[in-house]
């Protein structure tokens, strides 16, 4: 699978973590840094990066890491055709692909630990939407709020 990945400096060096796991994996990946956890930046530039990528087809999946999660997740819920959804379990990483069809993943590097972001990166990219006609009705409305505004 090609994954686009990004973090800000509040999600290094997790980020660099989960690339050599997507790696090791044998996924394709699109990794948009940062390589350099010192110096200042600002999350929704790694946000547009990832969710360009989802949005122009180059990657079937993001993942998102900064200080908490949240930011990312906001930012990129405003990127039409991005579901992004901020998990701390196992349950919403998967259940939020097969209901939701998300296609970005945002972690918290400041929240959760090294081996529990493994687990929830490695549940989200097992998961598949499961084109149950509810799911499908309900994010036909979603796509509708989208494309209202």
């Amino acid at each position: 699978m090609r994954i686009a990945i990004g973090a800000d400096h509040g999600g290094f060096p997790l980020n660099e973590q989960i690339v050599e796991e997507l790696k090791h994996a044998g996924h394709e990946v699109v990794d948009f840094g940062t390589h350099d956890g010192g110096q200042p930046d600002d999350y929704p530039d790694y946000v547009r990066l990832v969710g360009g990528s989802i949005q122009r087809g180059e990657a079937e999946r993001g993942i998102l890491v900064c200080g908490s999660g949240v930011g990312a997740s906001v930012a990129a819920n405003k990127l039409r055709g991005v579901r992004a959804c901020l998990c701390h379990d196992t349950y919403s990483a998967h259940q939020g692909v097969e209901h939701d069809d998300i296609n970005v993943l945002c972690l918290g590097a400041r929240v959760v630990g090294r081996e529990l972001a493994l687990e929830l990166v490695r549940t989200f990219l097992h998961a598949r939407f499961t084109g149950e006609e509810r799911h499908v009705r309900r994010l036909a409305k979603v796509t509708k709020m989208e494309n209202c505004f």
